[in-house]
């Protein structure tokens, strides 16, 4: 059994909850322990990540959480940089599973996040469970 942090980035509730259901859902099917950390937004989490990753405390993170592209530059700062940071741990070896929705409206994140339509949050989990795994396998 293993222990896995869900880092999230509340904004957005309803989204949120659905993205958690799907990955805690995918984890505690796998045997898994899961705890939920919560941040102001998505450019939080890697630097969150970071610090716990740290601590040795958890064997996998699932990053999780919603923007919505607005009026403004902002969403793809955001996008782009939460991604980057998340990117760059995995590469450093943290077993992380992006669940950081980027999306153009509401609509196409329900779909997404909804554990019965595109589940993200379960496949987020998944591939912090199969980066898990490939680190035990050549570690």
């Amino acid at each position: 059994m293993a222990r896995f942090l869900i880092v999230e980035a509340r904004f957005y509730d309803h989204l949120n909850d659905m993205l958690i259901s799907g990955a805690r859902g995918a984890l505690e099917a796998a045997g898994h322990e899961v705890d939920i950390l919560t941040v102001p937004g998505a450019l939080e989490i890697p630097g969150a990540i970071a610090t716990v990753a740290e601590s040795g405390q958890y064997d996998g993170f699932v990053a999780i959480g919603v923007v919505i592209r607005g009026e403004t530059y902002h969403f793809e700062i955001v996008a782009g940089e939460s991604a980057r940071g998340v990117m760059a741990l995995t590469m450093d070896g943290v077993a992380i599973g992006n669940g950081i929705l980027t999306v153009e409206n509401e609509q196409q994140a329900i779909v997404r996040a909804d554990p019965a339509q595109g589940d993200k949050g379960g496949e987020a989990a998944k591939a912090a469970l199969a980066l898990l795994d490939l680190r035990a396998k050549y570690a």
